[in-house]
């Protein structure tokens, strides 16, 4: 750019011929001061005023780029740098913003060109040499890299920052040994918690338990509450399967005060889902303690109690497991999460009637979350509160009308509802609005049909739902049970049984009303022999599930004997 730029500009505010110069300088400073103040418009205009008097004012131009810059005017902003620079060469300010500003632009080579001349002039300036050795490490020049923070050393001293920068660079370059050795160098002659946890972890890579722990020991001489030591340290005792030696240690680590909650919670978890069952079962009063020691730590914390929740939970203690849930939800009731926790464990455990107080609160909490109700409304149809069930699906059809699968399932639900109320006449118009939505909807589909097939009317209507559901999922027991019943009750027996043979070994054995149907099947093909076999396999699973089972299959085998 030329220095003249802004000749033509014209001035707001017109300087004398004479002493140009000084009041060029009067006006920058009025200039600067309006920049800082964010006045933009007011510093612009003064500063066109100041490079019209004075084209060759440097600081008027670096002050017309931090303008330039803000209004996002990239190559003005390169074009008034460039001028500065020119106009004084000598001046850092100037040299390094425009290396940032070729940094922005991605011009990695002439930034790096920039930097290299600024050391040349500025040796003393630490913040060149890290920015020089990043940039070089993200050219891949790692050579470099390691040069520069070699050189670095040599101007300010070892520092731990730097020693780990050279080792992420040695590891970068796939050279671990060299990387560790670097460590091992450093630690010879400094002391770091951080650097000697980094080789106790390399150690434990390398199967060097003991090492591991003796580098351990050594950071936590230095810090006792170092958590990454104490954790490593733990882990190291625990892997290694010396327990009495593992929970002191992870008792200090769940009680360090420099350690996040969230980092904790993580371990603890970890410990629950992914350690031997055996481990847990062997060593719960001690686990026990671990989790009370964390909440104690942290008991407001999100993630502890969650995590102390499920713990609970996968050991059977269901009411120190809802204590903790309960406790998430008081603690944070805008927590959709802690809600969901909370309801979903009340629904696996059975708490019927509490899920349904539970559920129905999360919903008034959270409107846009139908789930809640839906949860609410398992609850009320084990507790045998049918009508309470078909409100909650009402509501939620009003609620989300537009949502198709929130409606396909409260549909689906009041049609099953309706049905085991006797209102069949409902249940079928409740599966109608269903299948509208959903035409392939294979849970009303095989409940439909098989209402039909007991009532014994609408067959060819049930054939044709129910063959839906075995194209659909061709090995689900249940509706190949549909499906092969309503073929035997057209009079088609032998085709029902090659579908009852393939529930057979999809489940269907554990299924009483399945095996007495094939049993059914087989009497009516005259194969009376595994006829009987299947209904003493059904009379020794009934338990009263089919009223009068075991009478029907007595009076079938007298009428045999006969």
């Amino acid at each position: 750019m030329t220095i003249g730029i802004f000749l033509s500009l014209g001035s707001v505010l017109p300087l004398e011929a004479q002493n140009t110069k000084l009041q060029a300088e009067n006006l920058l400073l009025t200039a600067v001061e309006k920049l800082n103040s964010n006045d933009i418009q007011t510093a612009e205009a003064l500063l066109k005023a100041v490079l019209k008097a004075d084209a060759e004012n440097d600081a008027g131009w670096y002050y017309m780029a931090q303008i330039a810059i803000m209004k996002k005017d990239l190559e003005m902003t390169e074009q008034c740098l460039r001028t500065a620079v020119e106009l004084d060469p000598t001046n850092f300010w100037y040299r390094h913003k425009l290396a940032k500003l070729y940094s922005l632009t991605s011009r990695t080579e002439l930034t790096i060109d920039m930097y290299e001349k600024l050391l040349e002039d500025f040796p003393k300036k630490s913040d060149l040499y890290f920015d020089l050795a990043e940039m070089y490490a993200s050219q891949q020049e790692y050579d470099k890299a390691l040069e520069t923070i070699s050189e670095i050393e040599k101007v300010f001293g070892i520092t731990e920052s730097i020693a780990v920068y050279r080792f992420n660079i040695l590891r970068i370059m796939g050279r671990q040994e060299d990387a560790f050795e670097s460590l091992r160098e450093y630690n010879r002659q400094y002391s770091s918690p951080y650097v000697l946890s980094l080789l106790a972890d390399y150690e434990m890579t390398m199967y060097n338990d003991s090492t591991a722990v003796a580098y351990y020991d050594e950071a936590l001489d230095i810090a006792p509450d170092y958590s990454p030591a104490l954790l490593g340290k733990a882990e190291a005792l625990r892997v290694t399967r010396r327990y009495d030696e593992y929970f002191p240690v992870a008792y200090s680590y769940v009680e360090a005060s420099d350690s996040p909650a969230e980092g904790k919670s993580d371990y603890l978890m970890a410990i629950v889902q992914r350690t031997d069952p055996k481990f847990i079962r062997s060593f719960q009063s001690q686990l026990d303690t671990l989790f009370t020691k964390a909440i104690n730590v942290h008991p407001t914390d999100s993630t502890v109690l969650h995590t102390a929740a499920l713990y609970y939970y996968s050991t059977g203690r269901d009411a120190a497991a809802k204590k903790y849930f309960g406790t998430n939800v008081k603690l944070y009731p805008e927590s959709i999460a802690a809600r969901a926790s909370f309801v979903e464990f009340l629904m696996y455990t059975d708490q019927w009637e509490d899920l349904s107080v539970e559920g129905r609160a999360a919903f008034e909490r959270f409107p846009e979350e139908t789930g809640f109700l839906e949860m609410a409304s398992v609850a009320d149809y084990n507790l045998g509160e049918y009508g309470k069930v078909l409100d909650i699906c009402r509501k939620v059809i009003e609620v989300a009308p537009a949502d198709s699968s929130k409606t396909l399932r409260a549909w689906s639900t009041m049609g099953d509802v309706y049905h085991t109320l006797g209102d069949t006449k409902k249940a079928y118009k409740a599966y109608d609005k269903a299948l509208k939505i959903n035409p392939d909807y294979v849970y009303v589909l095989n409940n439909y049909a098989y209402y039909l097939s007991e009532e014994g009317k609408s067959l060819k209507k049930a054939y044709n739902m129910s063959r839906k559901t075995v194209e659909a999922e061709p090995d689900n027991a249940t509706y190949l049970d549909t499906f092969a019943w309503i073929l035997y009750l057209q009079g088609k027996a032998q085709e029902a049984k090659p579908y009852f043979k393939h529930a057979m070994l999809y489940g269907g054995k554990d299924s009483v009303v399945i095996l007495d149907h094939y049993a059914e099947v087989l009497y009516a093909l005259k194969d009376y022999d595994m006829a009987v076999v299947y209904w003493n396999m059904a009379i020794q699973k009934n338990n009263g599930k089919i009223p009068g089972l075991e009478e029907k299959v007595k009076q079938r085998k007298e009428a045999l004997r006969k």
